[in-house]
């Protein structure tokens, strides 16, 4: 085939996994592969922590596969925030600043996540504005679902993690 370097690169199961969250979902495939690239493999247990509450928010972690709780400390006791299932993210406010974290992350079952460290999206915005642009533009959309849902409601919800 003449033109075959014009047809899209084949998506591994992995590329359809990151392709089908809404912080990637408008990535081509090609720019799926140089965001992959990026993405660090962890592997948690369960009940283990994936991040505690007052922590340094450094990497936005997307679900590949297992289930996560969002536990967030109020007037003494433990109160479930979110609980996650795979394609979902958190600690999506990690990527633009170094705030403390405002809840604790924790393996339901055993997870496997894609980690997105704050250094990696900031080189990528200086490296590739195209990629980052849209990905900061979907996170910019989840943040503002967030906040109207939580406005709302008037309900904790998964904010500023």
């Amino acid at each position: 085939m003449i033109f075959g370097f014009l047809k899209p690169p084949k998506m591994s199961p992995r590329l359809h996994r990151l392709k089908n969250t809404s912080l990637f979902s408008t990535l081509t495939p090609l720019e799926l592969k140089i965001v992959d690239g990026l993405l660090h493999e962890r592997r948690y247990l369960t009940d283990e922590i994936v991040f505690d509450e007052g922590e340094e928010g450094q990497a936005l972690y997307l679900i590949m596969s297992g289930r996560v709780v969002i536990n967030k400390l109020h007037q003494g006791s433990n109160q479930v925030v979110a609980e996650l299932e795979p394609g979902s993210f958190f600690g999506d406010l990690a990527l633009l600043d170094n705030s403390p974290r405002n809840a604790q992350a924790r393996a339901v079952e055993p997870c496997e996540m894609a980690v997105f460290f704050r250094a990696d999206f900031l080189g990528l915005l200086e490296t590739d504005a195209v990629i980052g642009y849209k990905i900061s533009l979907a996170l910019a959309r989840h943040i503002g679902l967030r906040l109207r849902e939580w406005m709302g409601t008037g309900r904790p919800q998964l904010e500023a993690l």
